[in-house]
């Protein structure tokens, strides 16, 4: 079959509005304006790395709409399912810089948001299904109910059509009426995917164990083909529903300036791997590589490489992984 897309994926976008100097938000004079939102920045890694990649979402019909619009045209992602509403906002953020390595302080500005009026009724089947893989996270399902029957939708009509989808639960405790909601929602909707790529601080919450074993051991038992437990300085583990499994050591960072977008570049390094029929050790060991491009600039999307900057650094890339 031929497809019109390589990767569909959904969510919210934002302006974001990054701190020029360290110190608390509101004592900062000074941001330089990026684009961000989890799946977004999946949507621009994949895209830099040569795939069709199309992306729903909504925008308001404002200035921040359209810089939104601007960063999908000039990172080359589709935007035909990006619809303008002109009743309600685009979200946008601010961040603090930090310099020390620690995670940046983060203020929203998203309630009532455009995107979170997504629905059922922005799905675009014919659209969706020209795509031979999902990306999902958990942030989108977040935002309202609404966008969570669409994340559903997505994944149930990706399944039956014998698409390939990727599920990072990206939790965002704040967005859920309650943990035991978030919880189980998730990990229903993690049932739809093939690959589930928690981070072991997520697994614990999720499944009850910080053991990277027991958390792959829950989602294979519940139909995922592969589960990727990612570790932060310690690499990531890996198990399949055939018996593989193994661990991937992390690349080493000796100065990291922004942590918020590192999972997203984990991600962006396995869907592309696993998309181009690569080794699942290899899909982690690129994981890591461009999760820790992503750490070393401010930003969240800014570290992700191009085509020729992944395909320097791989080539000198040795054995990554220890198989077990």
């Amino acid at each position: 079959m031929t497809h019109s897309l390589d990767v569909i994926t959904y969510g919210e976008a934002m302006a974001m509005f990054v701190a020029a100097d360290t110190g608390a938000l509101h004592d900062v004079a000074h941001f330089a304006k990026r684009a961000a939102g989890a799946e977004l920045n999946v949507a621009t890694g994949l895209a830099r790395l040569g795939f069709k990649v199309g992306w729903m979402s909504r925008v308001g019909d404002d200035s921040f709409g359209r810089f939104v619009r601007g960063v999908l045209a000039q990172e080359g992602i589709d935007a035909q399912c990006v619809e303008t509403d002109p009743r309600y906002p685009t979200g946008f953020q601010l961040k603090s810089k930090t310099d020390d390595g620690s995670d940046p302080a983060v203020e929203y500005f998203r309630r009532g948001s455009a995107a979170s009026h997504l629905s059922i009724g922005d799905y675009k089947r014919g659209y969706v299904l020209g795509a031979r893989h999902l990306h999902l996270s958990g942030v989108a399902p977040a935002i309202s109910a609404t966008s969570r029957e669409l994340a559903f939708m997505l994944a149930r009509e990706m399944r039956e059509a014998g698409r390939t989808i990727t599920f990072d639960p990206n939790l965002r405790p704040t967005l859920w009426g309650s943990e035991a909601e978030m919880v189980a929602t998730l990990n229903e909707l993690a049932r739809f995917a093939d690959w589930v790529l928690p981070g072991v601080n997520e697994g614990r919450i999720l499944t009850g164990s910080d053991d990277p074993e027991l958390i792959a051991r829950f989602y294979l038992e519940r139909g995922a083909r592969g589960v990727i437990v990612k570790l932060g300085a310690e690499g990531a583990y890996f198990e399949t529903n055939t018996g593989e499994r193994g661990h991937v050591q992390a690349q080493r960072v000796d100065n990291v300036v922004d942590t918020v977008g590192a999972g997203d570049g984990f991600a962006v390094g396995v869907v592309s791997a696993l998309l181009e029929g690569r080794p699942l050790p290899e899909a982690v060991a690129r994981g890591n590589r461009i999760g820790a491009l992503a750490v070393q600039v401010i930003g969240d999307s800014e570290g992700l490489p191009t085509r020729a900057q992944l395909d320097a650094l791989e080539a000198h890339d040795v054995s990554p992984a220890q198989a077990a």
